[in-house]
């Protein structure tokens, strides 16, 4: 959609041109997103080319109609010719959107989206007008515009979140891919879905790399058998929830100035602890049960934050001796196989862990020895290998070095010490998740525990 956008409103003629789009919300514990999911092109007489661009009543009708009847909300599009990043609105620009943003709240009960693109560069910036007094509404600004895909295209608002200082501690890193991507990377809010030995690593890659806002989030404690995996932990924090034992480590090696991280001591599939997850602008899958992963699928097609994820398969023999040990990567989200397709969980384990019979011993005594729910997957090395992967993963989707950002799925096997090649999977066609992208909060299915 990005793509045809930029078609239509970059003019070869240098003039301004419009056009409208659906959108439906996001709301998050903190952020409300405006997910586009429709683009509508105007036709024959829909719109007044003179330098600048103006639209006819018919052709805002029809789009405002089409919004109310699919319960979407209207979003208005708009070039400038010689901009170049962020864009404030001109007055012709506040006119046209302050003046139909009424109409628009009034036959969608959603507010009005303002985008421009700024044409030297293709970058975006976008508002929301906020009924402040009967007939009066006002731009809300909005932080931050996401355009996902391969890659991970980031606008951001400067007088909002403005481009962190580079700290000397973060010299060689910003040396890799220079001050502006660091920039992009420094103002991701990252969710770490999973405390333990591999979320873990990916956090601590995070807070060094320069990343100035994570979450973390684990329902459980630190325990005994954990310590000789967990990197952040040592005696003393046994006992002690694991989010906030990693949350005290972050602090001390994160490399940002004004470094903010936020533990929560929940599972993803519990109700705020999922709208947490949904302000996050990219989110880490490490955990080992399916309800978990398939929340984190869902929330990477409904609500367009990509999810970077990871799993370890460990196997031995009758006499305990190492035969196999694979793990894997993957980013899933617009474009790419699903977590469900790519075999990483099943819909009927999601549901016999709905049920709780995960939670009873007897219940996991009675599989096969040789079934994932008890495989011994957590070993230090194995963990800090595909954790590496999984952070290499999220830098290539904001990075895109020479414009390469999928980084496939990614196996390794370390019995023959051999890299599967990159595979590119899609998803079966059988499968629901495309049918979701962009639904956002009019997503027909329940994710948390009720």
């Amino acid at each position: 959609m990005h793509d045809e956008v930029v078609c239509h409103l970059v003019r070869a003629d240098g003039q301004e041109d419009i056009c409208f789009a659906l959108w439906n919300p996001s709301k998050g514990e903190g952020r409300y997103s405006a997910l586009i999911e429709k683009v509508l092109l105007p036709g024959e007489g829909d719109r007044i080319l003179h330098g600048n661009v103006s639209f006819t009543p018919q052709f805002f009708e029809r789009a405002l109609a089409e919004a109310a009847t699919h319960g979407m909300g209207l979003a208005m599009l708009h070039s400038h010719p010689l901009g170049r990043g962020w864009q404030d609105m001109s007055q012709p620009d506040v006119l046209a959107e302050s003046r139909n943003a009424g109409a628009v709240y009034g036959a969608t009960d959603l507010p009005f989206l303002g985008l421009t693109l700024a044409c030297k560069d293709h970058a975006w910036s976008a508002r929301i007008w906020q009924r402040a007094a009967p007939r009066v509404y006002d731009p809300a600004w909005c932080e931050s515009i996401r355009v996902i895909g391969d890659q991970l295209r980031l606008h951001f608002a400067p007088h909002l979140l403005p481009p962190p200082q580079v700290s000397p501690k973060q010299r060689r890193t910003v040396s890799a891919w220079g001050e502006a991507k660091q920039a992009d990377i420094a103002r991701l809010r990252i969710g770490v879905i999973g405390a333990g030995s591999t979320g873990g690593f990916i956090a601590e890659g995070l807070a060094r790399t320069g990343v100035k806002d994570i979450l973390v989030m684990d329902p459980d404690k630190v325990a005994e058998h954990n310590l000789d995996r967990l990197v952040y932990a040592v005696p003393e924090d046994v006992g002690h929830s694991k989010v906030d034992v990693l949350a005290k480590r972050l602090l001390t090696v994160a490399t940002a100035e004004q470094f903010n991280v936020t533990p929560v001591q929940a599972a993803v599939y519990e109700k705020n602890a999922y709208r947490l997850a949904l302000d996050c602008d990219i989110l880490f899958s490490c955990v080992d049960r399916p309800w978990g992963r398939h929340v984190l699928n869902h929330i990477a097609y409904a609500h367009l934050i990509p999810v970077v994820d990871g799993g370890i398969l460990v196997r031995t023999n009758r006499s305990n001796r190492l035969v196999g040990a694979d793990w894997t990567a993957q980013t899933v989200g617009v474009g790419r196989a699903c977590l469900q397709c790519l075999g990483q969980y099943t819909s009927a384990l999601v549901q016999i862990e709905r049920e709780g019979m995960l939670d009873d011993p007897k219940y996991i005594e009675g599989l096969a020895d040789d079934h994932p729910l008890k495989a011994r997957q957590n070993v230090f090395g194995f963990s800090m290998a595909c954790a590496s992967l999984q952070l290499l993963q999220m830098l290539n989707l904001v990075v895109a070095p020479l414009d390469l950002a999928d980084s496939g799925v990614q196996r390794y096997h370390f019995v023959d010490s051999t890299m599967e090649p990159k595979k590119q999977w899609h998803c079966l066609d059988n499968c629901f998740m495309p049918d979701l992208i962009a639904k956002g909060d009019r997503s027909p299915f329940v994710m948390t525990r009720e």
